[in-house]
């Protein structure tokens, strides 16, 4: 498989590794966790940024989508590869405002930006590479669990969560209502769908036929499954924005070298992601979200939403065609004394909950204000 334009040949992998500046990472030791599947995953390390001062009760827990990690909030520099996603909404005086509350978020178990996953080191010192075990939704916020209780935090004022966080966000409200006082699920879903399953499961097979895989014990070698990991970030990019912002955007455009514009744009976007993710990484992430599914052992999607006892908003993108509205309007419909189903209008798709600043804020103060 060939390069893209603008990815280094070089590159194994875009983790953080030991060694790299921390930047503006805690790290913290949760122990052994004990998964799903039974296995015992070991010495688990969770990393996470801070803002604002706890005073017991206003804590905010900001759940971060598949490539994201902890960085909301700061500028991009040693240790962190690009600026915080999500910093004209989490700071002082902003809508989730650092003045106020006391905002966590943590790089998701199975990361590759400084909590446990493939990248990071075994107990034998050695990466833990295509030996790492798969991991579920569930998995992923009983490792949170246990960093809320190393931080001292018994109940969260609200949790927040898009996408893959927005899974996450749900979990913790249905396994724990006592601990989530108020829930913000934004572009999310009750169970991954059987058309997104199959987007991602072409995604890792876009990896995993990259002969640099190597069955993901590639860590050691010259060079990483890089063009897999492109490929797959294009594939996703192309569900998470919409056909009319594509169009309006680049049309049949060409470039000066006759690249259509739009091919342009999707090799931008996958080299841009390769410099700062890893492949297992994107894998076990990515597998994990196809568990994604609140009802199963609990009776049922519905049996399971009616457990949740927090305020909660549902937000969903009107032009979102990866997590369409009707699965939002299931989440608003089902959870007992959700707010009716907010829309938020934009062009771009499922990142709308990224892109529209305003509304997506708006929605979040008004939230925390209750």
């Amino acid at each position: 498989m060939s390069l893209a334009p603008g990815i280094d040949p070089s590159l194994v992998t875009g983790a953080w590794r030991e060694g790299d500046p921390p930047g503006g990472r805690t790290f913290t030791d949760i122990g052994d966790l004990t998964l799903d599947s039974g296995v015992v995953l070991p010495v688990v390390r969770l990393a996470h940024e801070t803002w604002g001062t706890f005073d017991g009760g206003n804590a905010v827990l900001i759940l971060h989508a598949l490539t994201g990690d902890s960085h909301v909030v700061g500028d991009a520099g040693p240790g962190h590869p690009t600026p915080g996603w999500w910093g004209t909404l989490v700071g002082p005086g902003r809508p989730i405002d650092t003045d106020r509350f006391f905002v966590v978020a943590a790089n998701i178990l199975g990361g590759c930006q400084g909590s446990t996953g493939p990248a990071s080191l075994d107990p034998d010192g050695l990466p833990w590479g295509g030996s790492f075990p798969a991991l579920t939704v569930r998995d992923q916020v009983r490792a949170e669990v246990e960093l809320a209780d190393r931080l001292g935090i018994e109940r969260w004022h609200t949790v927040i969560g898009g996408s893959a966080g927005g899974m996450r966000a749900l979990e913790w409200a249905v396994e724990h209502p006592a601990r989530v006082e108020r829930l913000f699920l934004l572009a999310t879903s009750a169970a991954a769908s059987a058309e997104q399953i199959a987007l991602s499961r072409t995604q890792v097979s876009a990896i995993e036929n990259d002969p640099a895989w190597f069955d993901g014990d590639y860590y050691d070698g010259p060079v990483g499954p890089l063009a897999g990991l492109d490929l797959a970030r294009r594939i996703a990019h192309i569900a998470y924005r919409s056909e009319h912002e594509l169009a309006a955007r680049f049309g049949r455009d060409r470039e000066d070298d006759g690249t259509w514009s739009v091919d342009s744009y999707l090799q931008h976007h996958g080299a841009k992601l390769v410099r700062r993710f890893d492949a297992n990484a994107y894998v076990v992430l990515t597998s994990a979200m196809d568990t994604h599914d609140v009802g199963r052992g609990r009776g049922g999607i519905e049996s399971a939403l009616a457990r949740v006892t927090a305020r909660t908003v549902v937000a969903g993108i009107d032009s979102d065609r990866l997590y369409p509205l009707h699965q939002q309007q299931e989440l608003a419909d089902l959870i007992p004394g959700a707010a009716p189903l907010a829309v938020v209008t934009s062009d771009h798709g499922h990142d709308g909950f990224l892109v529209e600043h305003d509304q997506v804020g708006e929605l979040a103060s008004a939230l925390l204000r209750l």
